[in-house]
């Protein structure tokens, strides 16, 4: 058994409304998992034995508006961030807490229990100079560098290996001038679900959902969601029986287009398959100790 992650930055549940491009049976991804109209606070947890969804706190008892920065490594560490920071903080990891990436890690602690993580997006050349100059690393760079694990370049793209941030690999074409082929959200999909043939642990990001929040825009917005919805819902048609999928996000957003900052609403959580360990999950405490105890239960 393997374990696909798929981390969707800035998705909250929030009202049913005009504003809240997630509250829609359109969104095939979400709607599998509600057994309703897509994503809003409308919709009952659903927790069954091989599906689970959940509305999980991304708050953490701290007051003000969550951010990527503390909620990220509170996400891939199972510690409160924001709590040892003293408050939300991003977008990139605040220095109190770069220890949670750079030693504690989810990463860290699957390669302890002796198994394989990946992290699956890649990143162009611009990327590595620019982080590099500033000594300034994501989230999830800083924690896949820190693990030892190799993080994916534009070769990876290209041996079909790794994805890009966007999914269909345009924006590395169109803005970045660089030869590569742009792919189908099916394509991608199948991508990430071969990756867990490899590797016990898959991790892969997605942030255009945060960006959308932020610009307010309902046409782009809608544009990026069914890439997304397609890359997922092709994801949960074709998985194996064996492997588990997990997705949940850091903090809400892109629910209410109303606004262009982040929200204090819940997160979904997610899960298909081994939904066992996750059933008890309140926060965005609990992801990375319920995904280690569904991996170290199929080794036992």
């Amino acid at each position: 058994m393997s374990l696909l992650f798929v981390f969707i930055d800035g998705v909250g549940v929030g009202k049913k409304s005009e504003e809240n491009p997630l509250a829609t049976k359109n969104l095939k991804s979400f709607s599998y998992f509600t057994e309703a109209d897509g994503l809003h606070d409308g919709i009952r947890p659903v927790i069954q034995k091989d599906k689970l969804y959940l509305p999980i706190d991304a708050n953490l008892d701290v007051e003000g508006l969550p951010q990527s920065g503390t909620g990220q490594a509170t996400l891939f560490s199972g510690q409160n961030a924001s709590k040892i920071a003293g408050k939300h903080f991003g977008p990139f990891p605040y220095s109190t807490t770069k220890f949670l990436l750079e030693e504690v890690s989810l990463f860290h602690q699957a390669k302890q229990e002796g198994l394989s993580p990946h992290f699956l997006n890649a990143y162009p050349d611009i990327f590595f100079k620019k982080s590099a100059q500033r000594n300034r690393w994501t989230c999830t760079t800083l924690m896949t560098k820190a693990s030892g694990i190799k993080l994916n370049r534009l070769e990876d793209v290209l041996k079909e290996k790794a994805l890009t941030a966007e999914i269909i690999q345009n924006a590395w074409r169109e803005s970045l001038n660089l030869d590569v082929p742009e792919i189908t959200p099916e394509d991608a999909s199948m991508r990430a679900l071969n990756s867990l043939k490899e590797f016990d642990l898959v991790l892969y990001e997605y942030y255009l959902t945060d960006k959308m929040g932020h610009q307010m825009d309902r046409k782009k917005t809608d544009i990026i969601l069914t890439i997304l919805d397609r890359f997922l819902f092709h994801m949960i048609q074709n998985m194996s029986k064996s492997d588990t999928l997990v997705i949940t996000s850091d903090h809400g957003n892109i629910e209410d287009l109303s606004i262009k900052t982040h929200t204090r609403n819940p997160v979904p959580l997610f899960v298909k398959g081994d939904a066992e360990p996750f059933k008890n999950a309140s926060s965005i405490l609990d992801i990375t100790p319920a995904i280690l105890d569904s991996l170290k239960k199929d080794k036992e």
